[in-house]
């Protein structure tokens, strides 16, 4: 911690039985030299009841062995949930001292766990044997899934080896912690003021509101562009002003590539190199085979045939568009190539000229609170969830709403909290976590109610405006919220089954699916309302809305397809030095890949936090691809069904896709809701990829 940090007297709140409304962490107590002695005291607590349980002279069996294991180490899961949505959503210098401090004693203490070698017998004694155990089918999916936590973690490795492999964690822990820090550093340091009318040329209400208050948050005079997506977008969308998209574009494109103490490129040929390291520990000749091993694609040719199946219809798609763009451009005297900073400019007039949608005229009826009671509606019309508003429920900031879940009986089963709005101290992106999961495995056999939280980043509306929302904006609220209804569902006996503990190709279903719902005609009459006159938004706006949906798919999935082929290849790379300039070696590989100048990229390298704030999505950003195949065929069972609030479709969905967690293995799940497997094409017709059937 800095010197400057006051010494902590008394007793640490993180340690103490939380008396607060449904058990939630004191946040108003919390000071962050509390964290670091609680941590390291609730990994000693862990530690010991390992001990004890390794040391049972019993002979394992599913109770005493994977059923207790399953329980150990919840104060630990407590304070560290605690922390790291803290350091996410309402972070500090001091904070992220302690984040730093504590990385590698963290993962340090997570291989110790799975390179007990006292404990990993017993597990593999019950694995060995686990056809004759007579276990239920959600006993041997948790034998199964914590036998291959150990092993992935290290376990089976030679003394040497699993010492190296513990050492390697450790320093992957200290580098995307730092990966992370230096993207929030760029990002939360840079801003384009904008002085005076020419300088707010051609931006309507909206973004100009979102600009001042931007601007008022941070004690500034005037407006300003932040890196905050639901603002630089909206700005490349309308300014007229071409040198200062520009200015805008460079910026938010070139997060972790500047020298100096936050310079993210070097950080990721380390993380790299240990990528490759820790795959061969594993035996595999890179990290990309050694992540998809445990995974529904569960090979590189896998995923690749899905990357092939798009690619090329993707890059078919986005030169239409370019071409649309161009005779836009070529009419309003405009002789010059698209650069990237110019596309959704030119994107924005296609939309207006061919399709008379214009995102100032759908905005207004977008406002944030009534999409919020759009989803939450929903979510009581297909599994009958009601949200209650709580006060008396303690948060972390004053932006954070907190609900009492409840089901249809009107028994509580579960506490959401909502944060929606950009700050200097938050992580970019949108995100789901918890602060505790759902289980029936208790000591003396209670049930814990799940703690889900949803994260936004939405620019908010000015001194007494709305906060109006994009219909991406709308989106992403829709799939953030479709993650933590994965959460709050969650049905299942064991903690490591629980939510969206899944395999990671799995896990975007949930919240990809749920997107759906925004669009349905229904949905938006009865919320999608003028935020100042209250009128339903006008029918013939849907419909072109509905034909504009199209227009643009080209362009975003190009620009996510080329960075899942960055992240895939980058670690399929099997020489153990990787690229000596990342950036280089990225533009090389869309060069060759045919990617289309002025179109770009979601991530870069330098600022893919899925890839290297983590190691989650490393090797995995195609999971959203993988999921969109089994949202849009999902989807269609309520199409065919003849309703989007099928009540038979809805419970299928419900128990075995929300509710089931990890308690199934992913194919069966979904074959078990959809009465067979997914197939492609309603994925390539969703995104216009294909000729509609005739």
């Amino acid at each position: 911690m800095p010197a400057s940090e006051p010494a902590v007297t008394g007793a640490n709140p993180l340690l103490q039985d939380w008396q607060t409304t449904h058990g939630l962490p004191p946040f108003s107590e919390l000071q962050p030299a509390h964290f670091e002695p609680a941590l390291r005291a609730a990994m000693q607590a862990h530690r010991d009841e390992l001990a004890a349980l390794a040391a049972n002279p019993a002979a394992p069996s599913f109770d005493n062995t994977l059923a207790a294991f399953d329980r150990t180490g919840r104060r630990l899961a407590r304070v560290a949930a605690t922390f790291y949505n803290l350091t996410s959503s309402a972070t500090s210098p001091e904070l992220q001292a302690v984040q730093r401090a504590m990385a590698a004693p963290m993962a340090a203490h997570h291989s110790a766990v799975y390179n007990d070698a006292a404990l990993f017998l017993r597990i593999a004694a019950l694995h060995a044997q686990r056809d004759t155990l007579g276990l239920s089918s959600e006993q041997l999916r948790l034998l199964e899934r914590v036998h291959t936590d150990f092993v992935r973690a290290g376990a089976q490795l030679a003394p040497a080896a699993q010492a190296r492999h513990a050492q390697v964690m450790q320093e992957l822990a200290r580098l995307t912690t730092a990966f992370g820090q230096n993207v929030l550093h760029d990002e939360s340091g840079w801003q384009l003021a904008l002085h005076g009318e020419a300088d707010l040329a051609g931006l309507p209400d909206f973004v100009r509101a979102n600009a001042r208050q931007a601007a008022l948050d941070r004690g500034l005079p005037g407006h300003v562009v932040t890196l905050s997506r639901s603002l630089v977008v909206p700005f490349l969308s309308f300014s007229t002003r071409r040198d200062l998209r520009e200015q805008a574009w460079r910026a938010w494109t070139g997060r972790g590539e500047h020298a100096g103490p936050h310079d993210n490129r070097e950080v990721v040929r380390d993380i790299l190199r240990l990528r490759h390291e820790q795959a061969r520990l594993h035996g595999h000749a890179c990290f990309a085979d050694h992540a998809l091993t445990d995974t529904m694609a569960g090979t590189r040719a896998a995923v690749q045939q899905l990357l092939g199946e798009v690619w090329p219809r993707a890059l078919d798609a986005v030169e239409r568009e370019r071409q649309a763009l161009l005779e836009v451009m070529r009419e309003h005297g405009e002789t010059g190539e698209i650069e990237p900073w110019d596309w959704r400019f030119w994107a924005e007039k296609v939309r207006r000229q061919r399709f008379a949608v214009d995102d100032a005229e759908v905005k207004p009826y977008f406002e944030l609170n009534r999409v919020v009671q759009a989803a939450f509606d929903c979510a009581q019309r297909l599994f009958g969830l009601q949200f209650t508003p709580r006060a008396d429920i303690p948060v972390y900031h004053p932006d954070v709403k907190a609900y009492e879940v409840r089901d249809a009986a009107g028994t509580v089963t579960g506490i959401f909290l909502q944060d929606n709005y950009a700050r200097p101290t938050k992580r970019s992106g949108a995100w789901m976590s918890n602060l505790r999961w759902q289980h029936r495995n208790a000591e003396g056999g209670g049930a814990q109610l799940p703690v889900i939280l949803n994260n936004n980043n939405f620019a908010k509306g000015g001194e007494g405006a709305p906060t109006l929302l994009s219909l991406d904006d709308a989106r992403t609220l829709f799939h953030e919220f479709g993650h933590g209804l994965h959460g709050l569902l969650s049905d299942v006996t064991y903690e490591r089954l629980s939510g969206t503990q899944v395999l990671r190709d799995f896990v975007e279903l949930p919240s990809q699916i749920f997107e759906h719902w925004i669009l349905e005609p229904e949905v938006l009459q009865r919320h999608a309302r003028h935020h100042q006159t209250g009128e339903p938004i006008p029918s013939a706006l849907v419909q072109r809305l509905e034909r504009a949906q199209r227009f643009g798919q080209g362009y975003e999935t190009v620009r996510y397809t080329a960075s899942a082929i960055a992240d895939l290849t980058i670690h399929s790379l099997a020489d153990a030095e990787p690229p000596a300039d990342v950036c280089a070696w990225e533009a090389g590989l869309l060069r060759a890949q045919g990617l289309p100048h002025g179109v770009g990229i979601n991530h870069r390298l330098v600022h893919f936090q899925h890839l290297f704030a983590g190691s989650s999505y490393a090797s995995g950003y195609y999971v959203y691809l993988w999921a969109e195949v089994l949202d849009a065929d999902g989807y269609d069972a309520f199409t065919e069904a003849g309703s989007p609030f099928d009540p038979t479709v809805a419970e299928a969905l419900r128990r075995h896709v929300y509710a089931a967690g990890n308690s199934v293995e992913p194919g069966a799940a979904y074959a078990a809701f959809r009465g067979r497997a997914a197939t492609v094409r309603p994925l390539l017709q969703k995104r216009g990829l294909v000729p509609e059937p005739a």
